[in-house]
């Protein structure tokens, strides 16, 4: 259909313009969201459906850079509503909480969790890392920063070390092999749903 090819063609341009994967996908995903209840050629028929859903203004926010998107992409012009995004400090988990996904998760997934919580590390960076990022004698790991964010040196637990040493030995990794060849948004979900379990499990 013409809205599908116009959603490709937006997605083809940001990949053109060096955008991340992780946003192509996201900026995608919303993209048919909007394409599924408004009509994507019609800025005011977008606005208004972004205008009464009944979410928060941070996901109001990522509709419309979505739609902007869609709008350089394919030469639309329209006037971009403004949505105040209102920050508020995120509920962190306990360590304890987090040590009970972890023991509840495959060996590699708990592995991969492991290094997220010693490192504090975005699914991404997690899922950029390479055997020859981390020195596996002393667990000192270069970390390349997302978001623009400068490049960091963090440090690994003894535990999670020994791990990590164990799951190269047994995968036959090479310096340049990526720990984790798989997609953030995938982690992401690996994690979601080990997580629910578990507290379906506690009620908690």
């Amino acid at each position: 259909s013409t809205g599908q090819s116009r959603i490709f063609e937006s997605l083809w341009y940001m990949k053109k313009n060096a955008y991340a994967d992780s946003t192509i996908q996201a900026t995608g995903k919303r993209l048919r969201h909007l394409a599924k209840n408004c009509n994507l050629d019609n800025p005011e028929d977008v606005k208004g459906f972004v205008a009464q859903k009944n979410c928060s203004n941070a996901y109001k926010e990522s509709l419309v850079e979505a739609y902007a998107i869609y709008c350089k992409a394919n030469s639309i012009l329209w006037n971009k509503p403004f949505y105040e995004r209102y920050d508020k400090q995120p509920k962190i988990p306990t360590e304890e909480k987090v040590n009970l996904i972890i023991a509840s998760s495959s060996r590699r997934l708990s592995l991969a969790l492991s290094i997220i919580r010693d490192l504090g590390l975005r699914p991404i960076e997690l899922t950029w890392l390479k055997v020859r990022d981390v020195d596996l004698d002393s667990g000192i790991v270069s970390v390349t920063s997302a978001k623009y964010c400068v490049g960091r040196t963090l440090k690994l637990k003894t535990q999670t070390l020994a791990m990590l040493k164990t799951y190269v030995s047994q995968k036959k990794l090479g310096l340049n092999d990526r720990l984790f060849p798989i997609k953030s948004s995938s982690l992401s979900e690996s994690y979601r749903i080990v997580r629910n379990r578990v507290s379906d499990k506690l009620g908690d």
